[in-house]
This record gives structure tokens, sequence and C-alpha cells, in this order.
């Protein structure tokens, strides 16, 4: 059955036809502008994001061309950008660490991968290496959850999701992980992909600093994903400081409307609205890392 759903949703996705561009985002981010001794988190797109931890930067899940899907030869057959990214292939600054949650063609889009520089450690998880091992990456690293690895002087942790990790329904099984970025007493939570649970809740004496959330994709895919009330539970019961919530409004992967994931999730936030810091494509934060760490 999921065999199926599968192949209809990249038919149906794909059914808009080429047209024009997609729009240019709400702003363009310009991460040459921040500075070695910031935190700084810019929303690219989808789960595509740039953290910069203390001069350190990594990329997560990148997909920077106009369709995500099966590609055959020129040609990728799936869902096709609503919004263009925040920051284009050519203007991406030097990279550390690119970082892939899973093999879902929307995470792993290996056309961005191979036209990225590869002068960078590719992070994935378990059992990717038939997709991604000769990409030509300086260094890759495969983690199971609890695993870490160092770049940069940033310790990159793979910590458990709920979701699956197979790049076909019928496939050979892989991982699937959130993330932990620490460095300086700085740690910034990665997770695009995942329904509700109460995992995150042991992370609260790690003292996150901002955890990233996926909010979308939860209709029909409730499954999968978390709906935008469980993004806030999540939120509140990892104990971090911020939220910026991703992975919505960028490629029509649910039947939710455009807008109905931020209107709900603002919804559920209610007073504390203000902790959720990047609520539109191309939104960033970036904060000095010796600000002291109080509570919202």
């Amino acid at each position: 059955m999921r065999r199926l759903i599968v192949l209809a949703w990249l038919l149906v996705a794909s059914a808009g036809g080429c047209g024009a561009e997609p729009p240019p985002p709400p702003h363009l981010l310009a991460p040459e502008r921040w500075g070695n001794d910031v935190l700084a988190i810019g929303w690219v797109g989808h789960a595509t994001v740039l953290v910069k931890l203390a001069g350190t930067t990594i990329l997560t899940d990148p997909a920077l061309f106009e369709r995500i899907g099966v590609t055959l030869g020129p040609l990728t057959i799936g869902p096709r950008r609503i919004v263009a990214p925040a920051v284009p292939l050519e203007r991406l600054p030097p990279l550390d660490a690119i970082v892939i949650t899973h093999a879902h063609m929307d995470s792993l889009d290996l056309p961005t991968l191979r036209a990225l520089p590869k002068d960078a450690t590719l992070v994935a998880p378990t059992d990717c290496r038939s997709l991604l091992g000769d990409l030509g990456f300086r260094s890759y690293v495969e983690l199971g959850w609890g695993e870490r690895t160092t770049v940069g002087g940033v310790t990159i942790e793979a910590v458990p999701v709920r979701h699956w990790g197979r790049r076909w329904p019928w496939g050979v099984a892989r991982g699937y992980n959130g993330y932990l970025f620490r460095k300086d007493g700085v740690n910034v939570l990665f997770a695009s992909d995942t329904a509700y649970t109460k995992d995150f809740a042991r992370l609260r004496d790690t003292r996150l600093d901002v955890a990233i959330f996926g909010n979308g994709a939860y209709d029909p895919w409730h499954g999968n994903h978390a709906n935008p009330e469980e993004v806030w539970q999540m939120f509140l019961d990892s104990g971090a400081r911020y939220l910026v919530p991703i992975h919505w409004d960028t490629f029509r992967l649910g039947r939710e409307p455009l807008g109905d994931a931020m209107r709900r999730l603002t919804a559920a936030a209610g007073p504390d609205a203000n902790r959720i810091v990047i609520d539109e494509i191309g939104g960033e934060l970036v904060r000095p890392l010796d600000e002291g760490r109080a509570q919202p």
C-alpha cells in the first residue's frame, strides 16, 4: 500500500508541468555577514538550513533545484518548488559539514549533492553509503543513534526520531536521524522529519539553545510528521530556548493548505509565540556566543 501511495504522490506532485521559475523567497540570506563568534541559523527552504556555530558552517538536507524526486537523465519527476531558495547554490558559503537526515528524496537530493563543492564532510545515517559514498566529498561518515563525529570543533551526534528511512518503500532499509550540534557550550537540535514522540524530553538537561523541528506534510502523513500542535509540545518537552519550524510551504508534500502550518503553530504557542524566531524562508537568528542563556 505504501508503495502505491508514493507512486501516486510522485505523479500528482509532477502534474503542474514546468511553468515559470518559482517566485523569490520573502528574504535572501547573506551568510557572508555572519561572524565567527556567533550562533547563526538561516532557513534556506524546506529542510535545508545553514547553521554556523563559532566559525563552523553546517548545511542540512540540501535541496536547491526546482524539483525534488526521481531523476531521469536531465529531468526530475516530483514536486516543484513553491518558492526559490533563500541562498542560491552559487552563493553558499564554504561548508565544513553537510548532514543528511534520511534517504527520502526531499532530504537526500542527489542533484544538489553532486553540484555542491566537495571540500566538506558528508554525514549521513547508517546504510546510505550505496547512495552517497562515491560522491567525492572530503570525508564520509555514517552515524547511528547515539554515535558522534566532530567536524571543525562541532560535535555532531545522531539522535532518535520517529520516521522511516527507505528511499523507496520496497527498497533497502536505511537509518534515519535527527542531529545534535554542540560547540563552545552552544547546543542546537535538528529534527526535520519526525512524528510526535516524547523522546525529546530526554534532551532537557542538554540545555538546548535552539530546536529546529519539521512542521509540515502532516496531512495525510501524520504517522511520519508531527502536526503543529505536536511540534510545539515537542519543543516544550525539549526545553529549548528558541524554536525554528521548517519543512513547510516550500514543496507541496501534503494536503494542508499553504499557511496552515504556521497559523496552527502560532496559535498553539499562544503568548509564547515570540519563541518562534524564524517564520519565513530566508529568516535568520544570529546571536553572540557569549550571550548568557537566560530562561525565556
